[in-house]
């Protein structure tokens, strides 16, 4: 059965609102390939109007920014009733959207009310921590800290989470007080304009949240150089990501950046075969490969080797791809043809550099539209390879074997990236020790991926910097004041009193 895709306009300052040059975006289904719907494509004469709103919800400051924690919290577990109750609905659009399976996409919808949840807790829980007091040498003065909204925030946000990843950055940043325009990734926008819906339904007030659907270059780049913007907040290509922080660095505009991954995941020898090989392409094939902090690059004792790439291949050919909204879909197609065609090449010339396709590497036979690609699994790897080094962002494992613990956390850290790291033992001493040497923001210990709301997400070296999500998250947009005042009766007595002279 079709789902309907509901049409909807640009989000600006509690409406509805028509872009200026009333241009629309296809929405393409990636698994048929058919246009299913449009949304709007604004530009930048659209993002002055939603910077202008941003700005007068800050100006009342008596219904958000300066509001107590409590009042915010109250739109945001508003929020997230509508949004479990819309569940099944929201899950389908974005499968559809997107190309995830809709198990899957059932379970960020989840993810997404209980973020705006956690997000509230926080949002009561500041109002007890202001005026926090600063212990001083001087007992004639006293000091304390305020916690104040960052300001107007720009939000862009990837099409691998669409919704998720929106409310990772929208959830903290209302809940610090701050007014935020989300510009969701042209490619999968759909259920970032039902949060407007929602929004509008539980009576947000105008201006808090606004909405831009559009290119990056003719919306999101407008957004990021925009003077009255106070911060971004981006999660994209490590090379988008550059092009933000240099139009923020002309404003000295601070920007948190969650950028590319290149993760590797270590299997040790004593460890339960079958466990870790459903671990290994959970962390590199669940969303379709499409994940920053995709474990895929597989290090893997020369002992088992052989023995564990012959299960994890018996595990993959057991991946139902399909539909998304097909039952048991556990593999759908990639967001667009151009992710497709960048996939199918990397995996071309792979083959081209000497390495061996083990298994996978082109379109699954039974189907014939979409853009699908079978998990793939590439051994026979030297770490100056293209596979190697760079970003897939597809359904692509590479393998190498190591045979010492410093060879491996050799092989682990060189690289570019530092957003996650895997370690698979059951020597929980060794894991330990991987802990400390992996170079990334993120390490699982015997599994992969796993990502909870209550804990720091974000990474080193050119996987970007600054923490989402828990405290940190809203840390992200509060900006802190000090404010320190002289108790003593006594003048301060540094200069001589003319009345004395």
């Amino acid at each position: 059965m079709a789902v309907p895709i509901p049409t909807r306009q640009l989000f600006i300052d509690g409406q509805w609102t028509e872009p200026a040059l009333k241009k629309r975006i296809p929405i393409v289904n990636p698994a048929t390939e058919q246009i299913i719907g449009y949304i709007p494509a604004a530009t930048s004469e659209d993002v002055e109007l939603a910077v202008a709103a941003a700005r007068r919800a800050l100006a009342r400051k008596t219904d958000w920014a300066s509001a107590p924690g409590a009042v915010r919290a109250k739109y945001l577990r508003a929020i997230a009733a509508k949004i479990t109750e819309r569940k099944q609905e929201l899950a389908k659009l974005e499968a559809i959207d997107c190309g995830k399976p809709l198990e899957e996409a059932a379970w960020d919808i989840d993810d997404v009310a209980g973020c705006f949840e956690y997000y509230a807790d926080l949002a009561e829980g500041l109002d007890a921590k202001q005026k926090a007091p600063v212990s001083l040498p001087m007992d004639t003065f006293k000091s304390y800290v305020l916690k104040e909204p960052i300001g107007v925030v720009g939000l862009i946000t990837p099409w691998n989470y669409p919704l998720l990843m929106a409310t990772w950055k929208v959830a903290p940043a209302l809940a610090a007080g701050c007014a935020a325009i989300l510009k969701p990734s042209e490619l999968s926008s759909i259920t970032c304009l039902e949060l407007a819906d929602v929004c509008q339904e539980v009576g947000l007030p105008p201006g808090v949240l606004n909405i831009l659907t559009g290119l990056g270059p003719e919306a999101g780049a407008p957004l990021a150089s925009h003077p009255h913007v106070d911060k971004i907040a981006f999660t994209g290509s490590t090379a988008t990501g550059s092009k933000i922080m240099t139009a923020a660095a002309q404003l000295v505009k601070p920007v948190s950046l969650e950028l590319g991954g290149k993760s590797p995941i270590v299997v040790f020898e004593d460890v339960d075969l079958d466990k870790a090989a459903e671990w290994t392409i959970f962390g590199c094939f669940w969303t379709n490969g499409q994940i920053c902090s995709a474990t895929s690059r597989l290090l893997v004792h020369e002992s088992i080797a052989a023995e564990f790439l012959d299960k994890l291949v018996k595990w993959v050919k057991n991946i139902k791809i399909s539909d998304p909204l097909e039952e048991g879909c556990r593999l759908g197609p990639v967001v667009c043809e151009g992710q497709y065609e960048k996939v199918l090449k990397l995996i071309s010339t792979a083959k081209s550099e000497g390495a061996t396709i083990l298994c996978g590497g082109a379109r699954p036979e039974h189907l014939k539209k979409g853009f699908f690609i079978e998990p793939t699994i590439i051994t026979d790897v030297t770490t100056s390879m293209q596979i190697w080094r760079e970003e897939v962002f597809g359904p692509v494992l590479c393998v190498k074997t190591f045979s010492t613990e410093d060879e491996a956390i050799e092989l682990a850290n060189d690289t570019h990236y530092g957003l996650g790291a895997a370690v698979i033992s059951n020597d929980l001493e060794r894991c330990e020790r991987f802990t400390k040497a992996f170079q990334a923001g993120i390490v699982w210990v015997n599994c992969s991926q796993p990502c909870f709301c209550q804990a720091p997400w974000g990474g080193n070296k050119r996987s970007g910097f600054g923490r989402e999500l828990g405290e940190w998250g809203l840390d992200n947009y509060l900006s802190v004041k000090q404010i320190t005042q002289y108790i003593s009766d006594e003048p301060w007595g540094w200069y001589k009193s003319p009345s004395k002279l």
